[in-house]
């Protein structure tokens, strides 16, 4: 019997963060002392101005076209910060992969603080009804699927440094299959519904696209002027966590598959664009 989409979500999240946990490097909490003021910068970037951001975007006139699925999409991809793959992607494209798992860390145990007092925010501006959302639901549901399994990980590599070396590839790899059998699950489900879901949200395209280079923007303007804390910083504004929204889109929306549909074409949004961006410093530094 196949698992269910729900479950697939979950776990997907929990190996995920897990992998995330072992994977930090040994020294990434002795970095605080040094970066203290660029954590708070960064963190006040991911966790606070891309949700108000995405909120001015989705109150501006002409986005009052823009379809509820699409609203609710765009919305939980803004509040859910510390995207799976920040930390392998920053190594592989000239920023820093300690500094990276830092900021991934700090921004998973800050949400949830922030997704819940955003999701009141985001529900009370727009008058949404139909989603239950409590505080307690939501921290729940974020303390669940990034606190135990990224705390399970980070004890691993304490208390068992050689296994945690060991393990972290093998583990890395096995939450990007996840990652992938669940965006490829969701498009299988979905995809009888995208030309439609594209047709009637053409409006929404460049929306994302505005609110993915404003979070690229806002992370290049809050690192300092070194060029690898620029390119990491931008990465962590920009990519959002999809396996997190996914799991709230189920959690608080199983009726409207659109929504899952709208997360996925967020995320292909994000990759896209900040591809030009990648290939731009990567020529700035090699020309240093």
């Amino acid at each position: 019997m196949a698992p269910s989409p729900s479950l697939l979500v979950q776990a997907t999240l929990f190996m995920i963060m897990f992998a995330l946990g072992v994977g930090l490097p040994l020294d990434g909490f002795s970095r605080w002392q040094q970066h203290r003021a660029l954590l708070l910068r960064a963190l006040l970037g991911t966790c606070v101005l891309v949700p108000l951001a995405a909120l001015l975007l989705l109150l501006w006139p002409p986005t009052l076209a823009l379809s509820q699925p699409a609203r609710f999409a765009i919305s939980l991809m803004a509040v859910c910060p510390s995207a799976p793959l920040l930390l392998r992607k920053a190594g592989k494209t000239g920023g820093d992969r300690s500094l990276a798992a830092l900021l991934q860390v700090a921004a998973a145990l800050v949400a949830i603080l922030t997704i819940p007092l955003l999701a009141i925010l985001f529900t009370d501006t727009f008058g949404v009804a139909g989603w239950a959302i409590q505080p307690r639901h939501v921290a729940s549901q974020v303390a669940g699927a990034q606190w135990l399994p990224l705390l399970l990980g980070l004890v691993l590599r304490r208390l068992a440094p050689g296994w945690a070396s060991r393990l972290e590839t093998p583990l890395d790899r096995i939450a990007n299959l996840l990652l992938l059998l669940l965006v490829l699950g969701v498009l299988w489900k979905t995809a009888p519904m995208l030309v439609t879901y594209v047709g009637a949200n053409l409006v929404a395209l460049p929306v994302m696209a505005a609110l993915v280079l404003i979070s690229l923007a806002l992370g290049y303007g809050l690192a300092d002027r070194d060029p690898r804390q620029r390119v990491t910083l931008a990465l962590v504004t920009s990519m959002r966590n999809p396996g997190l929204a996914l799991l709230l889109a189920g959690t608080f929306a199983p009726g409207v598959p659109a929504v899952k549909l709208g997360i996925l074409v967020y995320l292909l949004i994000t990759v896209l664009l900040s591809g030009p961006f990648l290939r731009w410093q990567h020529r700035t530094q090699s020309q240093a």
